[in-house]
């Protein structure tokens, strides 16, 4: 009776293992189907606002297109890494531009989670509380941090999708325009689809403040449809990133070293009037290690 109960317990554990490995593999396949030539619409508008200023303006609805190339940088077992890259001009003259990047890491249990006003915390999760999961971290055109969440990957009724709320910096797009509020709480959506998939968004905009309970000033929706084309049609960026790919591997080690640390992260705004992603895309920026070392360094407030 005894080794029968052994045997069954093994039984058990060695099936409960396999579904977990085949489970790690489908949600794998999930993250890289984000990989390739897509066809982008971009759509945000907000849709509640709860500002008591009787003169309050909102932000106007955002309707763009794009053509974008998502590359597969690392396909790890417990790591997966997709840069976003940009094109945009007529076929026969296209210019790139470096978009943000995915990190997605496995069960993993530290975050650089944003607070407000360039700062980022450091969390040590319970390896308990992300069995299974995936964090999906997001970073800055220049590499830099900013936002991250972890959750399951679900695959259900022929549906494979991923969702999280997170607190994040303001977009690009409303960064220079808005100084009403500065959180966005963002519920982050990612579907897999027969035509591609969709990066579907609810977010808050939030004002912060020490010592003050969060008030939310509106409401958003976002939603972003990549829809698959012709990888020859991104051919220019797949070209670009091979020439490119050395300089920002340099670049994306720094930051590893950074984060590393295991300590809240304070960044400055800018230097010298610019933006960190303006230096390093700089024309004449120098592109050695130590060059861009002792430039990402600037920008860390303590260092």
């Amino acid at each position: 009776m005894k080794r029968l109960a052994f045997l069954s317990v093994l039984f058990l554990t060695f099936s409960l293992t396999n579904q977990a490995q085949n489970k790690k593999q489908k949600d794998a396949e999930a993250i890289k189907k984000m990989c390739g030539c897509y066809e982008v619409t971009f759509d945000f508008a907000e849709t509640f606002e709860y500002s008591d200023d009787p003169n309050y303006v909102g932000s106007e609805v955002k309707h763009d297109r794009g053509l974008e190339w998502v590359e597969l940088v690392e396909d790890e077992d417990n790591k997966i890494v997709l840069q976003h890259l940009l094109i945009v001009g007529p076929p026969q003259k296209q210019s790139i531009l470096k978009h943000w990047r995915q990190d997605w890491l496995y069960e993993n249990t530290e975050l650089y989670m944003y607070d407000h006003d360039n700062t980022w915390n450091y969390v040590k999760l319970d390896k308990a509380d992300v069995a299974g999961q995936w964090t999906q971290k997001v970073f800055q055109v220049d590499d830099s941090p900013r936002y991250e969440g972890t959750a399951s990957w679900v695959h259900v009724d022929g549906k494979s999708f991923w969702e999280n709320t997170t607190d994040a910096p303001l977009p690009r797009r409303e960064r220079t325009k808005r100084s009403d509020y500065n959180v966005t709480v963002r519920t982050n959506k990612h579907e897999i689809t027969d035509y591609g998939w969709i990066h579907d968004q609810d977010n808050l905009k939030v004002v912060r403040a020490p010592e003050k309970p969060d008030f939310t000033l509106a409401k958003e929706k976002g939603l972003n449809t990549y829809t698959k084309v012709d990888d020859e049609k991104c051919k220019a960026a797949q070209q670009w990133w091979t020439n490119n790919a050395r300089t920002w591997a340099i670049v994306r080690s720094k930051w590893d070293a950074i984060f590393a640390q295991d300590k809240d992260l304070v960044l400055e705004k800018s230097i010298d009037g610019k933006p960190l992603f303006k230096h390093l895309f700089a024309e004449d920026f120098d592109t050695s290690e130590s060059s861009i070392n002792k430039t990402i360094d600037a920008f860390v407030v303590g260092k």
